[in-house]
């Protein structure tokens, strides 16, 4: 991968941990994996400002990946699910950045403006939308489907990636009742306990990266 040509994400080496004060990132290469340093990235929100997951060292991040037009995405969204779970995290600390990693031309994709509406329009709650338009972030990541959730520790490393419940349909109906994964090891977190699941099986449309 080029990184210089391709500025929407730059990836850090692991060997480079001192420069951010301990907060882990894995090497460019490495797969995502549980109780690992994450894959490092600087990219552009929605508004225009450039974003780095370091800036966000000793704090909890959530990434979810989306694609508007996602009838999966669209049941959490549209049954107010996605909103209310970024409003509770980000109402205590955590910090949650929805990625957007469809090209242009592909269902989903969005530029700033776009993406601001959207968020808008939904009374959504992030903390920013990453714009990767060119795929990088979500390739580093091994992001599969929309939603696909990972939950990311304040040292870097990696405690939760997978589905964001037990319900894969997108049928809004099958929100109540479903066990929600990413809420339920957030809740763990804030305690102090282990995450009891740290991995379950994404579901919904699948990534539309660029060729």
């Amino acid at each position: 991968m080029n990184v210089t040509k391709r500025s929407a994400i730059a990836l850090v080496s692991a060997a480079s941990l001192a420069a951010f004060g301990g907060f882990a990132f894995a090497e460019t290469a490495a797969p995502p994996a549980i109780g690992k340093p994450v894959p490092g990235f600087t990219a552009k929100d929605s508004g225009g400002k450039t974003v780095s997951l370091s800036d966000f060292k000793g704090k909890t991040v959530v990434l979810e990946w989306t694609n508007d037009e996602c009838p999966f995405v669209r049941k959490h969204y549209g049954g107010r699910n996605m909103q209310a779970l970024q409003k509770k995290w980000t109402d205590k600390g955590v910090v949650w950045l929805t990625v957007i990693s469809s090209p242009p031309g592909e269902q989903g994709y969005a530029d700033g403006p776009k993406a601001a509406k959207l968020t808008a329009e939904r009374d959504a709650a992030p903390t920013s939308v990453i714009l990767d338009p060119t795929g990088d972030i979500g390739r580093a990541y091994k992001a599969l489907t929309t939603p696909h959730m990972y939950i990311v520790k304040g040292d870097g490393t990696l405690a939760y990636m997978g589905g964001i419940d037990d319900k894969p349909s997108t049928k809004i109906e099958d929100l109540k009742g479903a066990r929600n994964y990413v809420d339920q090891a957030l809740t763990e977190m804030a305690e102090g306990k282990a995450v009891s699941m740290p991995t379950s099986r994404p579901y919904g449309c699948s990534v539309k990266f660029s060729s």
